[in-house]
């Protein structure tokens, strides 16, 4: 099957938060036409009016070659692309509208990082099952070391673009490319999707650990001990182990773990800080994807017998109230252990 055409007027993106609007303008900045589809009618208003969006990242002029649109039918219909990006666990019920509108050679982008909770499984899984393992070589999934700020600022970025289909991994990575925004190929899918679901829960615990003022070291040990987790987790799943000492592993952890401009790390922080979740999502519009994903990383590695104790930790606080105080002082105390090597006797 041939590859549809770049043509500008055929790319669309789905979803107007702050990375959806990053990406769009983006795109826009070098296109002469992109589709932005909003959910909200307030949003797309804005674009269209004013040329910028009223919700997120709002101190930002968009590219007026950039317009907003409500009917995700229309969108889907008249676009060749589609970069969806909504939260995860939204992900299905697009698709499920998506399904039989869009054309066999539709190229899907997904952008959004993490696990369904109710299935445990990934948006490649969710794909695969929706439009059938058939069509999963006219799908690619980004993720990478990103904000949507730094993009919207033209501050260098790199991500990672990961495909079962090496000709349309290539024509998606010319399609994002600018002097600022560098895309590098893979063919782990799995690996690139787990490592931008993971390290939002080990970002989360960070920032507890900051919160908490347990220090610099306590954080360093806290990204080393995560990706083995998240490593762990992977393979486990059928992920390549390089895979998360590149852009969308270790990258995307060492900036989502160590940022204030982190959704993930300031929730844990303020969770440090004594704050309770609650009141922390209820005061943001803003999705902070860790939160679900600690829920289903538990379930993961509960079902395939895999240790994530740091994963465990951030759970129990999230959604068995502990005191984070305590869950850090058992997760010190557990018994000891060798890093690696012919010693190891266990996880």
């Amino acid at each position: 099957m041939p590859l549809p055409s770049s043509s500008p007027t055929q790319v669309a993106v789905i979803g107007a938060g702050s990375w959806g609007t990053a990406l769009a303008a983006l795109l826009a900045s070098k296109l002469p036409q992109v589709t932005l589809w909003c959910l909200e009618a307030e949003v797309a208003a804005g674009i269209n009016r004013d040329h910028r969006n009223p919700l997120y990242v709002s101190e930002f002029l968009l590219p007026e070659t950039l317009r907003a649109e409500t009917d995700l039918v229309r969108v889907a219909t008249g676009h060749r692309i589609l970069i969806l990006v909504v939260p995860t666990q939204f992900t299905r019920r697009v698709l499920r509208t998506l399904v039989d509108v869009v054309t066999p050679d539709t190229l899907f982008v997904f952008a959004s990082k993490g696990v369904e909770v109710e299935t445990l499984t990934l948006i490649s899984d969710i794909y695969a099952e929706l439009f059938g393992a058939e069509r999963m070589d006219r799908a690619c999934f980004l993720s990478g070391p990103s904000f949507a700020r730094e993009v919207l600022q033209g501050l260098p970025t790199a991500v990672a673009i990961a495909g079962q289909n090496a000709e349309v991994v290539r024509q998606i990575q010319t399609l994002f490319h600018t002097p600022s925004f560098r895309t590098y190929g893979s063919e782990d899918v799995i690996g690139v999707e787990l490592g931008g679901a993971l390290k939002n829960v080990i970002a989360l615990a960070a920032g507890i650990s900051d919160g908490l003022g347990f220090g610099n070291g306590a954080r360093a040990a806290l990204l080393t001990r995560g990706l083995v987790e998240i490593v762990r987790l992977g393979v486990g799943m059928g992920a390549q182990a390089e895979t998360f000492s590149g852009l969308s592993g270790m990258g995307d952890l060492l900036l989502t773990a160590t940022s204030t401009l982190s959704r993930n790390y300031s929730v844990g922080w303020r969770l440090g800080q004594g704050e309770r979740l609650e009141a922390i999502q209820s005061g943001s519009r803003e999705v902070a994807e860790g939160v679900k994903t600690a829920l289903s990383v538990r379930r993961l590695a509960a079902r395939m017998g895999i240790e994530m104790p740091i994963a465990g930790a951030v759970y129990e606080i999230l959604y068995e109230d502990r005191d984070p105080r305590s869950v850090v002082k058992e997760l010190m105390e557990r018994g000891l252990k060798w890093e690696q090597g012919a010693g190891q006797t266990g996880p």
